[in-house]
């Protein structure tokens, strides 16, 4: 369970840096430069996900809570929703005239969802972890940014229409791979 709890604090507190400490970020980024301090990033965040990976499939699940019956059925939806804003999020689109943070808001999903279909220890540290950072940063950098400004530019609509195609597409790749990545099959045979 160590390496989880090291993986989820890692990711957050590397993202976090950003919009909470940004004077010691700049201070990093000033004394190593912008290149390599990216770089040290990605290899951050990549060992962070690397940690939460190994951390999730080694650690013991115990019981905390019992989820809802409804649980599992609600995190299928909300998955969709989620991949929906994280596509939403890299570029133009309508959902940005009505979220401000939707990648940030997907990953909330994600979390949320995932909490209402486990009830397990390794579930609440991941999914509440991530989510906790998730709805962090979202205040952070809104009060950071100041009042929200719509973007003015939108998507057509043959371009939502291909981002729902996409978000389908991801969506079923991710069932038939979540029991290799995640150890846990979404659909029981």
């Amino acid at each position: 369970m160590e390496m989880l709890i090291s993986g989820v604090l890692l990711w957050s507190l590397v993202h976090l840096m950003k919009s909470v400490t940004p004077g010691l970020r700049a201070s990093i980024q000033s004394a190593i430069g912008e290149g390599p301090h990216k770089g040290l990033v990605a290899l951050i965040l990549l060992g962070s996900l690397a940690l939460m990976i190994f951390g999730w499939r080694s650690a013991t699940p115990e019981f905390v809570y019992d989820p809802p019956t409804w649980g599992r059925h609600a995190n299928m939806t909300l998955m969709f929703v989620a991949i929906l804003l994280l596509g939403a999020a890299q570029g133009a689109s309508r959902i940005r005239q009505w979220i401000r943070h939707p990648m940030l808001t997907g990953v909330l999903l994600w979390a949320i969802g995932h909490l209402l279909a486990n009830g397990d220890s390794r579930s609440l540290v991941l999914f509440g972890g991530l989510g906790l950072w998730a709805l962090i940063s979202i205040f952070t950098i809104s009060h950071n940014e100041g009042a929200w400004v719509k973007p003015v530019k939108i998507a057509s609509i043959g371009r939502e229409l291909l981002s729902l195609v996409i978000a389908a597409v991801l969506y079923a790749i991710l069932l038939f791979v979540h029991p290799w990545i995640a150890g846990v099959p979404v659909i029981a045979g």
